[in-house]
């Protein structure tokens, strides 16, 4: 970064063309805050798309209304085409192989970040900020049973402080979780409830916090003492991670040796938290901004101005509910077997066995619960990718160098 000019990658990676009007209203947030008319800011755009995930097209994200489009210096649309270019070159100079350019660019969402973070390296980013698809600028708190909401400026909060880190992360509230309100019953108790969990995921989702959300309906609420108090905090390291998200989240790029990339086991997600587990020897700070992460896609009104004066229970009484929290708990127990072998590998062995015993104890009741037999998949699914833990290691570690060599090209 210089005295004079900060030139900022806003990324997106998305598969929905609805990725457009969040943009548009992260754009009517820069401008209400003075933001876009500060010349020593400059921005580019970096979206690298999906356009098997909702069956879109390369236009539903790369034509951006005029008044959206003059906001930016440079817009950049990573497709395939631009993925296989970008690894034919780095293959092709040697830098990488094969396999390590097919496990940082082709498989999933962490490879649709390296994208970008490649992109913006190569086109001079001083950082990048990773914004998400379905969270908006918006902060809600709950007083008497009342939400009250307020306004975010998210990007400039992680501009004055990325300088000085290498890593910020805002903070999320919203319907955060896809854990649905659950109303216990003799099928599915609480305390069954709180070993599936538990057997299914990392250490960052914690029972208490948990029960807390499932308690609200599903959502988080912003903390007031957060937003009063505007500190600023160091992330510090528990269970071998320093724990961030995938949005709300800027990476500075001054110094490409401290950037490092993301990974998920193939078809599984997690990307945030594998990060997480490089960041030892990294400054990692909070910044005290929140977005609303609109996990269930209920309140896309928000971004028109309508702020509900109650948010509601998110319950399992829908189909579309039932399948998102299906969907999450596939991807907890496809990278929990390699969260556990990185953080704790002597009791690797134990720990999986004592999942797989409470999975068997408590998916019947899921699966009743639900009115989903398919819940029984995430036994197989935790034994599969069990299996396949010591080979999954070896693709994180190819990745990790493989990368490292990359930034040596632009560590000049």
């Amino acid at each position: 970064m210089t005295e004079n000019i900060i030139n900022v990658g806003i990324g997106f990676a998305t598969g929905r063309k609805s990725f457009k009007k969040v943009l548009n209203t992260y754009a009517y947030n820069w401008r209400e805050c003075g933001l876009t008319e500060m010349k020593k800011i400059r921005l580019s755009l970096f979206v690298a798309y999906d356009l098997k995930y909702s069956k879109t097209k390369s236009s539903d994200y790369t034509v951006l209304r005029d008044d959206i489009s003059e906001l930016f210096e440079n817009e950049y649309y990573i497709g395939k085409n631009e993925i296989d270019n970008i690894t034919e070159r780095l293959t092709y100079e040697n830098i990488i192989n094969g396999e390590s350019a097919h496990i940082l660019f082709e498989s999933g969402y962490a490879a649709k970040r390296n994208a970008i973070l490649f992109s913006a390296l190569e086109k001079g980013m001083d950082c990048v900020m990773f914004l998400d698809d379905d969270e908006y600028p918006l902060a809600v708190t709950n007083a008497h049973s009342v939400a009250l909401w307020s306004g975010q400026h998210v990007l400039s909060s992680h501009l004055r402080n990325i300088k000085n880190a290498d890593i910020t992360n805002g903070c999320h509230c919203g319907y955060v979780s896809p854990v649905p309100y659950i109303r216990f019953n003799s099928d599915l108790t609480e305390d069954a409830f709180r070993r599936f969990i538990g057997s299914i995921s990392s250490d960052v989702l914690g029972w208490d916090s948990l029960r807390e959300i499932i308690n609200n309906g599903g959502v988080t609420y912003a903390d007031t003492k957060v937003l009063s108090e505007n500190k600023i905090s160091e992330v510090t390291q528990t269970n071998r991670c320093k724990f961030i998200t995938g949005s709300n989240l800027c990476i500075n790029l001054t110094r490409p040796k401290r950037v490092l990339p993301f990974f998920n086991p193939p078809g599984a997600r997690g990307e945030d938290t594998f990060l997480s587990t490089c960041l030892a020897e990294h400054k990692v700070l909070r910044v005290p901004c929140y977005t609303f992460h609109d996990g269930f896609g209920v309140y896309k009104h928000l971004m028109d101005g309508v702020l509900p004066t109650n948010l509601k229970y998110i319950t399992a009484d829908a189909s579309e509910v039932t399948e998102r929290f299906y969907r999450a708990c596939v991807g907890w127990i496809r990278y929990k077997p390699l969260y556990i072998y990185i953080t704790d590998p002597k009791n690797y062995s134990d720990r999986i066995a004592a999942d797989y015993e409470q999975l068997s104890e408590s998916l019947p009741g899921i699966c009743k619960y639900f009115g989903r037999k398919d819940f029984m998949n995430l036994k197989y699914e935790l034994e599969r990718y069990s299996k396949n833990v010591k080979k999954h290691s070896k693709y994180f570690s190819v990745a990790k160098s493989a990368w490292a060599r990359i930034m040596e090209m632009f560590d000049l």
